[in-house]
């Protein structure tokens, strides 16, 4: 099975376990019991929508002039934000010390802002960050929060023959300094296991959305990378508190995005870094600032300020439980994503498959939509566990 959400939502839809390596029939379970989550809507703490940036072409890393300023574009990373960010920065920065720079102006300061801020101060430059928010208050802010790195991140038909070894660069080199997060006050990052139940002849919560979508064929490199994660295994269904036909676990890596904001912000400022806010509306305003090499981290703001009419918003809406710190695994299940963060379960319904949300601009959430996918996940568990 492919390292990546859309591979469990094809488990989970299907009502099958495909792919996996099977355990051998009456195992059980290692590790401690698995705690039910306690799946109730008056347990919503938050309910957020997101608008994220696809490029069918994939994310845009290259240089374009703009008087005597050299600017790297580094925006366009769909539903991979997070997971590539390390990886595309590198790129962006190699692009940008090519001038020869001392310094170099950041636009943006979500997860690709600040690890491109982040990765130009490791190369020696003085850095600063140019933003209308902090990463709290970005888009980045409500990511789902999962390792998925060919999450929704290029159309096959209109990505260059050679991006299936650029992504997988991206997303090694990203991997690697993920991991020098883990452990860290805050837990930025962490392992957790991860399952998927099927539920034969359950068809799942209903479609959040009857707006007609075009079709796109996303790109799925999940094989690629393989060797990164741990392979997927059927486990005993009566061995869990699941209620289902039959299961399977790995384990995959999850952003605390909050503690992960946090710590990425302070080693900026730390090591000298400058914030400064403004909200750029044209090229020209960022023209005026006078640096030689600027880093665009612009994200879905890209299309109004570089006229980027590729881009593509999708969105997503998460619903954030009350934080449940005894329940340390993810689940699938009926369309229904469950990620256990330290600053809240989120849940998020995929009932619309990969094209859920695409080309969508409503970014008012659903409370209808977030109580369904609440109780389609308590749903998941047997009476009395």
């Amino acid at each position: 099975m492919e390292l990546n959400r859309r591979g469990l939502l094809q488990v989970s839809m299907g009502g099958l376990v495909v792919g996996c390596t099977a355990a051998p029939s009456g195992s059980s379970l290692d590790g401690p019991p698995l705690v039910p989550i306690r799946a109730r809507t008056d347990r919503i703490m938050d309910v957020s929508v997101c608008l994220r940036p696809f490029r069918p072409a994939g994310p845009r890393i290259e240089t374009e002039r703009l008087g005597d300023m050299l600017v790297v574009h580094n925006y366009g990373h769909g539903g991979s934000g997070w997971s590539l960010s390390w990886g595309s920065s590198a790129k962006a920065i190699q692009l940008a010390l090519q001038p020869g720079p001392r310094e170099v102006a950041v636009i943006g300061c979500g997860a690709l802002g600040l690890t491109s801020a982040v990765l130009a101060q490791r190369a020696g430059l003085r850095v600063t960050i140019y933003a209308r928010e902090q990463l709290p208050l970005t888009t980045s802010a409500h990511a789902t929060g999962e390792w998925t790195p060919d999450s929704r991140v290029a159309d096959a038909r209109a990505a260059a023959a050679n991006f299936g070894i650029v992504w997988e660069e991206m997303a090694r080199s990203a991997f690697k300094l993920h991991r020098d997060y883990l452990g860290l006050p805050g837990t930025p990052v962490e392992w957790v296991d991860q399952y998927s139940v099927s539920d034969a002849g359950q068809t799942g919560a209903a479609a959040s959305s009857s707006v007609a979508r075009p079709a796109v064929d996303f790109v799925h490199y999940g094989r690629r990378i393989r060797d990164l994660t741990p392979r997927w295994r059927e486990v005993p269904i009566g061995a869990t508190p699941f209620k289902g036909s039959s299961a399977a676990r790995s384990e995959i890596m999850v952003f605390n995005i909050a503690g992960y904001a946090h710590t990425l912000m302070n080693d900026f400022l730390i090591a000298g870094g400058q914030y400064r806010r403004v909200d750029f509306r044209a090229p020209a305003q960022i023209a005026a600032l006078g640096h030689k090499v600027v880093i665009d981290c612009t994200g879905l703001g890209a299309k109004a300020l570089w006229k980027d009419e590729t881009l593509v918003p999708i969105r997503g809406q998460l619903q954030r439980l009350i934080p449940q710190p005894d329940v340390r695994y993810g689940l699938v299940y009926r369309h229904i994503l469950t990620v256990p963060r330290s600053d809240g379960l989120i849940v998020q319904s995929f009932a619309g498959g990969e094209m859920e949300g695409y080309g969508e601009t409503n970014e008012t959430p659903d409370r209808a939509e977030a109580d369904q996918a609440v109780r389609t996940l308590a749903e998941a568990f047997r009476p009395g566990v």
